[in-house]
């Protein structure tokens, strides 16, 4: 980078230098007074498709209506679009009657807000917003005297003039009359434009030519006209007509071009588009717009759009590039329309475009293989102006572009051998005026010729060159491999690096930027900055870097731009952020705060830095180019509302402009900007409803409420849905939109960006709201919109006062009698439960002895389960003094065969068999229980032991001859049976043990028998 005071003195001089031609006429310029950039400065045109909703692509027609909305006509219908969204309508409009015709030719919006529509077979529609209705005019009598409408015109009172295919109307809006205005025997019917001039002249563009009824006259003639070019233009067929500001009439023919006469009466050609240029036809005017005061855009049918400024030489073309996507769609163009807030939109045969003219801080110069002042490769990696004001740009692939402003034209040249498919990184101009490239290797080119000399430096081939600077004889090379100092007068070339041991050697071997800084050179590398007090150093480096435990450090250790600025500023660049010294000492100390995300920065890599000598720093980061205040630290970052449409910078390519404009580039092209260009002042454009839907209903236009109006909802549905937008139309997917609703939301509901900005509430609760709508812009010059409406939502009738009072004694009364006929049921309830409450303790005293007895009762057979039979057993026991007591242990003999041959179902029948067998054989008072799983017990009170065993062996008989049956077949079944008499003093335990004995005894004595206990 250049010394800043030595930059900005070369500057100045070269300012004045370009004075001094202008004055004395000696400077050689594409036009005379026109900005040098202008060749190169092609609009950008944003397009409108079928994503919003725009019907199809041929745009036949453009206007825009009182409430700041655009009307696109095309081939299949009509749209209406606020930037976002685009409704339709055709010759179906829902229910309703339709276009009589979907092919729209001309528009003209009244000043009350409805829209006239020219068809081409269909007649004159107008269309009426308060109704959203379409009233088609008659054709013939009292009508139109053609169904085909070409133009239509103000006449400056009111009404309206309308060219037709077989003749000139004029209409009434306010009373609808049409009536048909006779032109004369010797013009033809056919009439493609009109026009009313400021003086009351009424000129008309026919297929015979151009005519004029002069003000108070009566009668068309053909207008004055040197034979020549304007007298082939103006008996040609007359397509299109325009008055400028200043008064000149501008005509477009159908195939010779187009003329304008200016305020004298006289008729100039247009360089390049009067006439037949070698005998060819020139394409069909279709419109005019003044662009600014002088300035004319001529919409063709096929060549694009024409800008011409009165005076120039030559016009400019601006046409479709297939290359380039912000291009003009398409070459034919058929109407063209300045909106309120500047920009100019373009109807072309390949969708709808507009360009914003007045975001001028930024432009883009683009690549294309189609334009010679376009740029050979998409990035833009070094930057560099020479001593003769031509700018250098390093490309990727060999190539580099050459911009020479006096003459208005761009060179493309190519490196070969083994630079062809290197990146050109970095410019310096040697001694001798060629100009140093820095690629792999050394390049030169001779500043006069352009020959390339492809290899410099041997010793270089090899290396990538990163950076290059200039003290004298001697070229400082930054490269991978340290710094090379390359003497011009001698030819020597030697090396600096780093030395790890050596804590005063170069930084790093990568050395991405060389600047001058005073009297001392600062090397950038990828390990801090290194700073020499003289350009010959090798080593003896003052070392500054970045250290975590030092917020003053710089704020990161790559590096890419050093700039002293004249306020006294050191300003480095990292991709940290930006380092700045406020007051820079030579020496030191070197103190840095660090400005980056947290401070407005968009993005903390910062590739590349400019000031503009006025107190600005302009940076470019990876994600676009801001603006530093130097005094303030202020930070803008800009945007597409400033022209910027590159999004991101990588390279530390960038210079100034000998005009002052700083070059930055990017990732897709070059962005030049000019930091002092301010918009020219306009009104704030309205954030207005564009659409609304309440309860299901679309509301008709021309009943949208604006700021400070209300909307009132009835009581059905309490749906509502409002479409807003900001209507100046410029980068809408940058604008930043929010609403919220007071009364019921607690913040601002964001809009996700890239979101339509719309407003939707369901089943709002009665009452009065008010929907708070805003808009953000950013960049530059951001400011904030809003609109405020109010919301009253009706309310049911159930919830009107008076309704609501009858409810509240309703309620008295119903809980009054509620009460009684409560106090009546509880008594009721009362003495009905107190019954319940009997009958449920007799059935709970009736369920506990059941259970009592289901508790202690075997589930198989029915008999006392094992704990039960020996607490009643007990119980005899206890009452047993003096009576004989006696008890039986039965055991059905090989039980467990019976389980495995016949199943044990099979089991639980000869269990039951036997069950039944012992009770039949009980007495009165008798005890029988399970004991186990096969084991049963018998007690017998008052009983003799030899009656127990004659009861016993009678039981044991009888199970011997039963038979069980089960699934068809026999089981025999045997038992062993032990019995024992109750003996003094003995216990339960002890009793029962002994009738056990007796039963194990009979078990080995051969089964099938009795055996009372000892």
């Amino acid at each position: 980078m250049n010394h800043p005071h030595r930059r900005r003195f070369h500057s100045r001089c070269l300012g004045l230098l370009g004075l001094v031609l202008l004055v004395f006429g000696i400077g050689v310029t594409h036009a005379s007074g026109s900005d040098p950039w202008a060749p190169f400065d092609a609009p950008w045109f944003d397009r409108a498709s079928s994503s919003e909703g725009v019907p199809q692509s041929i745009i036949t027609s453009l206007a825009q209506d009182r409430s700041g909305l655009v009307w696109v006509g095309t081939m299949v219908g009509l749209a209406r679009f606020d930037g976002y969204r685009a409704q339709v309508f055709d010759t179906r409009n829902g229910g309703a009657q339709g276009l009589p015709d979907a092919y729209v030719r001309s528009l003209f919006a009244l000043p009350d807000g409805s829209l006239l529509i020219g068809t081409n077979a269909g007649g004159l529609v107008r269309f009426d917003p308060a109704t959203n209705l379409f009233q088609t005019y008659p054709i013939g009598a009292n009508g139109t005297s053609d169904r085909k409408i070409y133009d239509l015109a103000d006449d400056h009172a009111g009404g309206v003039w309308i060219a037709t295919d077989s003749g000139l109307d004029h209409l009434d809006p306010r009373t609808d009359r049409i009536t048909r205005l006779h032109t004369g025997a010797g013009i033809a019917p056919r009439n493609f434009s009109v026009m009313q001039d400021r003086a009351g002249n009424l000129w008309l563009g026919n297929n015979s030519g151009l005519f004029v009824r002069h003000a108070g006259s009566a009668t068309f003639v053909r207008p004055d006209s040197p034979a020549g070019i304007a007298s082939t233009v103006l008996a040609n067929q007359i397509w299109a007509m325009h008055e400028d500001r200043a008064g000149r009439l501008w005509v477009g023919s159908g195939q010779a071009g187009a003329v304008y006469r200016d305020t004298d009466g006289q008729w100039h050609p247009i360089p390049g588009f009067s006439g037949h240029q070698n005998g060819a036809q020139q394409s069909t005017v279709r419109d005019f717009l003044e662009t600014a005061p002088g300035t004319m855009w001529i919409a063709t049918d096929g060549s694009g759009v024409l800008a011409y400024k009165v005076g120039d030489s030559q016009l400019r073309r601006i046409n479709h590039d297939a290359a380039i996507a912000s291009s003009l769609p398409g070459d034919s163009v058929r109407s063209l329309l300045q909106d309120r807030s500047g920009n100019i939109w373009a109807a072309t045969d390949l969708g709808l475009a507009r360009t914003d003219p007045n975001a001028r801080t930024a432009f883009s110069l683009l690549p294309s293989p189609l334009e010679q002042n376009a740029l050979s490769d998409t990035s833009v990696r070094g930057i560099y102006v020479d001593t003769r004001s031509r700018i250098w740009l390093g490309l990727g692939s060999g190539r580099i572009d050459m911009i020479d402003l006096v003459a208005g034209r761009m060179k493309h040249l190519q490196l070969g051998g083994d630079q062809i498919h290197r990146d050109v990184q970095t410019f310096v101009e040697a001694a001798d005026g060629s100009i140093l490239v820095g690629t792999q290797g050394l390049a030169r080119i001779n500043p006069d010729t352009l020959a390339i000399q492809p290899s410099v430096l041997p010793a270089l081939e090899n290396k990538p060159v990163l950076s290059l600077q200039r003290d004298g004889s001697y070229i400082l090379i930054g490269t991978y491999d340290g710094l090379y100092r390359y003497d011009t007068h001698g030819g020597a070339l030697d090396h600096v690096g780093h030395d790890p041991n050596d804590p005063g050697s170069l930084g790093s071997n990568t050395v991405r930027e060389i600047a001058r800084v005073g009297d001392s050179w600062w090397y950038g590398t990828t390990r801090g900055i290194s700073i020499a007090s003289s350009v010959l150093d090798n080593r003896g480096f003052e070392n500054l870097t970045h250290h975590d435990d030092d917020p003053s450090s710089l704020p990161q250790n790559y590096i890419s731009s050093i700039t002293l600025v004249p306020q006294g500023q050191l300003w480095v660049s990292t991709f940290g952020g930006l380092g700045v010294i406020d007051h820079y000492q030579p020496g030191g100390p070197y103190r840095f705060h660090t400005i980056g995300i947290a401070q407005g920065l968009a993005s903390d890599k910062v590739s590349s830095l400019l000031d503009d000598d006025r107190g600005g720093l302009w940076v470019s980061t990876s994600s676009g180019v801001s603006m530093i205040d130097s005094d303030t630290h202020a930070v803008h970052n800009l945007g597409p509302r400033d022209g910027l449409h590159i999004p991101s910078y990588l390279y530390v390519g960038a210079a100034r402009a000998p005009g002052g404009e700083l070059l930055f580039g990017g990732l897709g092209g070059l962005t030049v900007i000019r930091p002092h260009w301010r918009p020219p002042a306009s009104a704030a454009a309205a954030l207005a409803i564009t659409h609304a839907v309440v309860n299901g209903d679309e509301m008709p236009f021309g009943q949208l409420p604006q700021d400070g109006q209300k909307i009132q909802l009835d009581p059905r549905n309490r749906n509502l849905r409002v479409d807003f937008a900001l209507l100046d139309y410029q980068t809408p997917l940058e604008t930043s939109y929010s609403y919220r609703m007071e009364g019921l939301d607690d913040g601002w509901n964001q809009i996700p960006r890239g979101s339509l900005p719309s407003a939707i509430y369901t089943n709002l609760p009665h009452g009065e709201y008010h929907l708070q709508l805003r808009a953000e812009t950013h960049g530059m010059q951001p400011h904030t919109a809003e609109t405020r409406i109010g919301v009253v939502v009706k309310p049911r009738w159930y919830e009107t006062l008076l309704s609501r009072l009858i409810a509240i004694l309703l309620l008295i009364a119903l809980v009054v009698l509620l009460v009684h006929l409560r106090t009546l049921y509880l008594r009721r309830q009362a003495l009905q439960l107190q019954r319940q409450i009997d009958e449920h303790t007799r059935d709970l005293l009736s369920a506990n002895q059941r259970l009592d007895e289901l508790a202690g009762t075997d589930g198989l057979t029915g008999v006392y389960n094992r704990r039960r039979f020996l607490e009643l057993a007990g119980g005899e026991h206890e009452l047993a003094k003096g009576r004989s007591l006696c008890i039986a242990l039965f055991d059905l003999d090989r039980f467990k065969r019976i389980n495995d041959t016949h199943g044990h179902l099979a089991g639980d029948a000869v269990i039951r068999c036997a069950i039944e067998v012992i009770r039949q054989h009980c007495r009165q008072g008798d005890l029988v229980g399970r004991y186990g799983g096969e084991e049963f017990v018998l007690c017998l009170p008052d009983t003799g032991l030899p009656h127990a065993l004659d009861i016993a062996e009678r039981i044991r008989s009888e199970l011997a001859h039963a038979e069980v049956m089960h699934e068809g077949r026999s089981i025999g079944v045997t038992v062993s049976i032990g019995v024992a008499a109750l003996q003094p003093n003995e216990s339960i335990e002890q009793w029962l043990s002994r009738a056990d004995k007796a039963l194990y005894e009979a078990k080995h004595a051969g089964r099938n028998r009795c055996v009372t206990a000892h």
